[in-house]
C-alpha cells in the first residue's frame, strides 16, 4: 500500500448508524429510572449500537492492543530510563505480569502485545511481530521515519483491527510502551493543535523541572527543524513514532471495520486526532477512555468531540485506562439489557424536562 492507496480506502469509510442510536436513547428513555440517569454511559451505549448497526450491543469479547516501539529521541535525554525498558515491559505483556494485564484480567479482556518497532528482537509466544525498523530517528537528526516505514506502520494497525474482527473481538482498546514516546506525542499535539510546546508537554513517566525544559527544548528545536509541514501525515513521519502510527492506523481500521477502538491517554490521543484529521468520520468509532494528567489530552478530546469517562489523573499508559473502562460498559451494558420499561412495572413514566 502507498500513501493514495490508504488515503483512498480512508475516503471510503461510512458513517455510524445515527437512527439505531436514537432507538437505544429512546429505550433508555422508557426504563424504569431517572431520564438520563446513567449519563454519558447512555451515550456511549448508543454509539456502540451505532458502530454495530443493531440496538442489542455486543461487547463480550475485549482485548487491549498495545503496541511497542523504541523512539530514536530518547538519546537527545528527555527520558528518565534508557531504550532498554521497552523491550523489558514489552516482554512483560506476554508474560501477563504487566499493569495493563493484572487489570485486564477482571474482564476476561486479551492483552495483546505488537512489536511494532523495538529495538531488541523478541523470540517470547505472544509478542505479534510487526516490526517496522528497530527505533526511530531521533527527530533532530532527520525525519523520525521515512514515508515507506509510516505507511507500513499505519498499515500494521489496520491489519491488527481486520485480524481481531476475524478472531471475534467485539470492542478493543488501545495501549502503547515506547521510551520517549511522550516526546513525540507531545510534539505532535503541539504542531496539531497550534499550541505552545509548553501547554502540550509533562513529566512523561517523570521529570524533574530541568528534565522538562530538555524535554521542551528538544521538541521545539525538532518542530523548527521539520517546519513546515503538508499534511498530518507528513508531521507523524517527521517526529512520530512507529506506535503512534500504529495505533493510528487501528482508529483507522476501526471505522473501516466498525469496531469500537478505546483511546487511552495522550499518546493515543494523539494517534486518533490524526486518523480524525484524515477522515472526521473515524470518530463515530472512537471511545475516550479517561483523562490523562498529560497536558493536552483534554484539548484533543474537545477537537474530538469526544467526552471521556475517567477523570482520575491516569498517566500510566499501556492501556490501562482502557482496561478500566470496560467493566464500567459492561455493568452499564447489562442495566440496558435487564432492565424494566414504567410500562412494565406499571407506573406512569417520567416526561423529559428542559434542561
Amino acid at each position: 500500500m502507498n500513501r493514495n492507496d490508504l488515503l483512498n480506502l480512508i475516503s471510503k469509510i461510512e458513517a455510524s448508524d445515527k437512527a439505531t442510536k436514537k432507538e437505544v436513547l429512546e429505550r433508555f428513555n422508557n426504563m424504569a429510572k431517572p431520564i438520563k440517569g446513567l449519563g454519558e454511559f447512555e451515550n456511549l451505549i448508543a454509539k456502540l449500537a451505532a458502530m454495530q448497526g443493531k440496538p442489542d450491543v455486543d461487547i463480550s469479547k475485549k482485548c487491549v492492543i498495545v503496541m511497542c516501539a523504541d523512539n530514536g529521541v530518547v538519546k537527545e535525554g528527555v527520558s528518565q530510563t534508557d531504550s532498554s525498558v521497552t523491550a523489558v515491559v514489552t516482554r512483560n505483556f506476554a508474560r501477563k505480569t504487566t499493569t495493563v494485564n493484572i487489570l485486564s484480567s477482571y474482564t476476561d479482556t486479551d492483552v495483546i502485545p505488537v512489536d511494532i518497532g523495538v529495538i531488541e528482537d523478541f523470540s517470547e509466544e505472544g509478542i505479534v511481530d510487526k516490526k517496522v525498523a528497530k527505533g526511530t530517528k531521533s527527530f533532530l537528526d532527520e525525519a523520525a521515519m521515512s514515508e515507506e516505514e509510516l505507511i507500513q506502520a499505519i498499515t500494521a494497525g489496520i491489519d491488527m483491527i481486520k485480524d481481531a474482527k476475524d478472531k471475534g473481538y467485539k470492542m478493543i482498546g488501545t495501549g502503547e510502551m515506547g521510551i520517549g514516546n511522550t516526546t513525540t506525542s507531545s510534539a505532535l499535539a503541539s504542531v496539531l493543535l497550534g499550541l505552545e510546546v509548553e501547554t502540550v508537554t509533562g513529566a512523561g513517566a517523570g521529570l524533574s523541572k530541568e528534565g522538562i525544559q530538555r524535554k521542551i527544548e528538544v521538541i521545539k528545536l525538532g518542530i523548527k527543524k521539520h517546519s513546515p509541514f503538508t499534511d498530518e501525515l507528513d508531521m507523524l513521519r517527521k517526529l512520530g513514532g512507529f506506535d503512534i502510527a500504529g495505533m493510528c492506523g487501528m482508529f483507522i481500521g476501526g471505522a473501516i471495520y466498525k469496531l469500537p477502538i478505546v483511546i487511552d491517554g495522550l499518546i493515543s490521543s494523539v494517534a486518533a486526532l490524526i486518523a480524525y484529521r484524515l477522515n472526521p468520520k473515524t470518530a463515530d468509532y472512537m471511545i475516550a477512555s479517561h483523562i490523562s494528567k498529560e497536558p493536552g489530552s483534554l484539548k484533543i478530546m474537545q477537537e474530538l468531540g469526544l467526552r471521556p469517562m475517567i477523570d482520575a489523573s491516569l498517566g500510566l499508559g499501556e492501556g490501562t485506562g482502557t482496561a478500566m473502562l470496560f467493566p464500567l460498559i459492561d455493568m452499564v451494558n447489562n442495566v440496558y439489557r435487564k432492565s424494566e420499561s414504567f410500562a412494565e412495572i406499571g407506573i406512569e413514566a417520567y416526561e423529559p424536562m428542559g434542561e
